[in-house]
């Protein structure tokens, strides 16, 4: 079993940033691909970045730009800078990691993940 463990969210004014963090435990290696997720209030859940253990770094092409995705192999975290923050990008922000052999391209599609409970961002015009 893996715990993943978000936090950072906040309330922001548009154009602010906010850094999230997340910290991994449990049955997985330091350097397991991870990345998050957001979903908004009525709508479908969205994938935002990806990132694996060497690195490499993924992102979905609407989160290009104003999204930075790193990680932290030592710690087992992983992190998501978030800057030019708008209304629309208020969602629960969650923090996920493969149960099995995947890709950063489509981190929990091909495979089931492990979620975290989220941490909300919140947008304010």
């Amino acid at each position: 079993q893996v715990e993943l463990v978000e936090s950072g969210g906040g309330l922001v004014q548009a154009g602010g940033s906010l850094r999230l963090s997340c910290v991994a435990s449990g049955d997985l290696f330091n350097i397991s691909p991870l990345g998050w997720y957001r979903q908004a209030p009525g709508k479908e859940r969205e994938y935002v970045a990806g990132i694996r253990g060497d690195g490499t770094a993924y992102y979905a092409d609407s989160m290009k730009g104003r999204f930075t995705i790193s990680r932290d192999n030592a710690k087992i975290a992983v992190y998501l800078q978030a800057d030019s923050l708008l209304p629309e990008d208020t969602a629960m922000y969650y923090c996920v990691t493969p149960q099995g052999p995947s890709t950063i391209e489509a981190l929990c599609t091909v495979s089931e993940c492990y979620w975290g409970q989220g941490t909300q961002v919140t947008v304010s015009a």
